[in-house]
């Protein structure tokens, strides 16, 4: 197989926070999705994950930041809901902004392993 052929790896971009706190693509999808509809739950379904692990995920972020990445909405006619804020707004551009720059940055190396793989 020649290395045009072989795929591309997937460069997995996470920041750690010591000691527990870490985000990753999970939670900026997660926060995308409650972006576009408006819900932790209908956010969490699009994921298939259950209302309760999406919930803990946003808490999760909510405290690992001096400002919050979502806000619930409670009550109204339609049972609330939930908004990012502006920070959850900047906190997803600056993720695919620092994604895209890893990306670049190591795209010369990783077209080198690529092309030493074992046939």
């Amino acid at each position: 197989m020649s290395a045009s052929a072989k795929s591309q790896p997937k460069l997995i971009f996470r920041l750690q926070f010591e000691p527990e706190g870490r985000i990753g693509r999970g939670k900026i999808e997660l926060l995308a999705h409650i972006r576009e509809t408006g819900s932790i739950s209908a956010g969490g379904r699009a994921m298939d994950m259950s209302y309760r692990r999406a919930w803990l995920l946003v808490d999760e972020m909510n405290r690992l930041f001096k400002q919050p990445v979502v806000e619930s909405q409670r009550g109204g006619k339609q049972g609330g809901g939930a908004l990012l804020t502006p920070f959850g707004e900047a906190l997803i551009a600056h993720y695919h902004a620092m994604e895209e720059k890893a990306r670049a940055a190591l795209d010369d190396d990783i077209g080198w392993l690529v092309a030493n793989l074992a046939d």
